[in-house]
């Protein structure tokens, strides 16, 4: 049998009536929500030891310490610092041989009419799983999608419940956890696109796959950690960023895979509009490129990664299967431009009209989507493995009827060609590497950078056979 969900109602209940756990509450913006659950159903008194808010900047200022941004992760991380730190400060040495301790945290902003905004906020807690452990936390980034203040406010109270609730009785399973954050709540009212875990009860938690699961389970569209493997909030890397993105299964990846990037990086540099100090670069894994059949293998997952953050690569996961639909996502976070490196058999699935039957102006419309702000597609050639014809931008074969568009495209430039790969290389194919290296062919160490070769052998990835 599964596990029973509980209500908002009775989370809240459950938590008041634990006579062990005692915390504070302390939220800025779109209201006193998760305190008022506590207060509304009784029995707040064994739970919380304070409850507050200080909106007023120069208030919050005094208590927290200043900050460029009052809706950010760096005001939520002192307010919980802060919070809980008053906590062991004031009870630890009368009430913490019983007590485990938490102090929740929120910095939100919600919807707003004169803006034109959608709301959006950081959440965290900081708790014990016992009396006198070290502290455990969570922060987590929410983007709200109420149509009105007060909807936006109910969903707050709901996530921060949830989010409380998880941690003090679902921390053993990461994965239940995060799935308990939508209890009561849907994807249509909030994306939650970074969740971050960290402390001594999550030290077997790899917050990378806890981003593939956030896109897994549709909290988000996308989710996105650096090369060091920490994620991070994609509004925080990519805001008024120029952005290079290389879509691949990189498993593993090649040296076609890796040059196609750096030719592609050189040319995008190389643009009078782009600054190369401000680009950001992006290995982008799609679900469909992770899945094998219905199923994600998380080992198989956390292999390619280890491999591309070896290499220095920033990861993006995401549920874009259509470009237009990840060129709207990157421009919700910039305007300046944005390049997609791929090849020549990508750029012939683009003018495939099958992708399209779910839009109303089909691929005229998704061509509208994907070019409409300042993108631009860079395209290596392809080489037929059979009788050795390279196809370029310049030659390739599209149907009659979308000719012109085609043409209309290369001739405004939205369509580049990446001409200074190495021919030789272009004959590589990543399902060939993929087996070799399992059977145990040693062909692969030729296709493959000379670190990848070595991480695989090392750490024996992909099931590599001696």
């Amino acid at each position: 049998m599964g596990q029973t969900i509980l209500d908002t109602h009775q989370k809240a209940l459950a938590i008041n009536l634990d006579k062990d756990k005692y915390g504070t509450i302390a939220e800025i913006g779109a209201g006193q929500e998760t305190a008022r659950w506590f207060f509304m159903v009784g029995g707040a008194a064994g739970t919380i030891a304070k409850a507050m808010s200080a909106y007023d900047m120069q208030f919050s200022d005094s208590i927290y310490g200043p900050t460029s941004r009052y809706v950010s992760r760096d005001r939520l991380r002192s307010m919980l610092d802060h919070e809980y730190h008053l906590l062991e400060e004031r009870l630890g040495s009368s009430r913490g041989e019983e007590l485990s301790f938490f102090a929740f945290a929120n910095t939100v902003t919600a919807c707003s009419f004169s803006r034109q905004q959608p709301g959006h906020g950081w959440l965290g807690v900081c708790f014990q799983t016992s009396p006198h452990a070290i502290p455990a936390q969570i922060d987590l980034h929410v983007s709200l999608k109420g149509q009105e203040n007060l909807q936006d406010q109910e969903t707050l109270g709901l996530l921060g419940i949830n989010l409380i609730y998880g941690a003090l009785y679902l921390h053993q399973d990461p994965d239940a956890l995060l799935a308990s954050l939508l209890d009561g709540l849907s994807t249509d009212l909030l994306d939650i696109d970074m969740i971050d875990f960290c402390g001594p009860a999550f030290e077997h938690v790899d917050n990378r796959l806890m981003a593939l699961r956030l896109v897994q389970r549709g909290l988000c569209g996308a989710a996105m950690f650096q090369a060091d493997g920490s994620v991070v909030h994609p509004a925080d890397v990519l805001y008024r960023k120029a952005v290079l993105v290389e879509r691949g299964r990189f498993r593993p990846p090649t040296r076609l895979t890796m040059e196609l990037l750096e030719c592609a990086c050189k040319s995008f540099f190389e643009e009078i509009d782009v600054d190369r100090d401000d680009v950001v670069v992006l290995s982008e894994m799609t679900l469909h490129n992770l899945a094998e059949g219905d199923t994600i293998d998380a080992e198989d997952f956390l292999q390619r990664v280890e491999i591309l953050c070896a290499l220095g690569k920033h990861v993006l996961i995401s549920d874009y299967g259509e470009f237009y639909r990840l060129a709207s996502y990157l421009f919700q976070y910039t305007r300046m431009p944005v390049g997609l490196a791929l090849g020549v058999p990508t750029l012939l699935q683009l003018f495939d009209e099958k992708y399209y039957s779910d839009l109303e102006g089909g691929i005229l419309e998704s061509f509208g989507r994907l070019f409409r702000n300042d993108l631009r597609l860079y395209v290596c050639p392809a080489i037929d493995h059979q009788s050795g014809a390279v196809t370029t931008i310049n030659n390739l074969s599209v149907a009659q009827h979308l000719q012109h568009l085609y043409r209309h495209l290369l001739e405004n430039g939205y369509i580049r060609e990446l001409s200074a790969l190495d021919p030789a290389k272009l004959a590589i194919d990543s399902n060939a590497v993929l087996e070799q290296i399992r059977s145990g062919d040693p062909a692969w160490e030729g296709m493959v950078p000379d670190e990848v070769a070595r991480i695989i052998r090392e750490q024996r990835l992909f099931n590599c056979s001696d």
